[in-house]
């Protein structure tokens, strides 16, 4: 037999259902402050709560570079920096949409370099975002300009035929 501090906590049975909704507010609110930028929840120690709020933004960033790698790569070693600003105070919205709205929020201020500008304008063209539901393949032909990059979809194949 194992006792608690083998194993973890001590079971300490089913909780009340009428702590339940007081507990899920704060594992919201904590998540919230850990993800989206919202306020440290009372009670949280601030030296830990920032390194798991810093830990989660990098393992983002990894996420954003596998989905995202021209983007990342234009940032060299200043790539998780630059993500950690730009999504500090965004929830998450799954690798693949947090790295096409860090590519249109830097392309909508002229900051987007042109290897991912040609990134940006491939995935303009052969797939249809809107920014709040998730992306779907076009299946009509689209013509695409991002940042001085100019993409043509075509019967499901995608064309560069301008780079910036």
């Amino acid at each position: 037999m194992t006792t608690p501090s083998e194993s973890g906590p001590a079971d300490r049975g089913p909780v009340d259902p009428a702590v339940a909704p007081g507990l899920a507010a704060r594992q919201a609110a904590l998540v919230d402050a850990l993800t989206a930028g919202s306020p440290m929840p009372e009670g949280i120690d601030p030296f830990k709560f920032e390194a798991a709020r810093v830990a989660l933004l990098r393992k983002r960033a990894g996420e954003v570079a596998r989905q995202w790698p021209m983007l990342a790569a234009a940032f060299g070693d200043r790539w998780k920096h630059e993500f950690a600003t730009w999504a500090a105070t965004r929830p998450t919205q799954g690798s693949l949409r947090d790295g096409w709205d860090m590519a249109r929020s830097l392309a909508a201020r002229n900051a987007l370099p042109a290897a991912a500008a040609v990134e940006l304008a491939e995935r303009e063209a052969a797939w249809h975002y809107n920014g709040t539901e998730p992306p779907r393949s076009r299946r009509t032909p689209a013509l695409h300009s991002t940042a001085g990059a100019t993409t043509l979809q075509l019967a499901g194949r995608v064309w560069v035929l301008r780079r910036p």
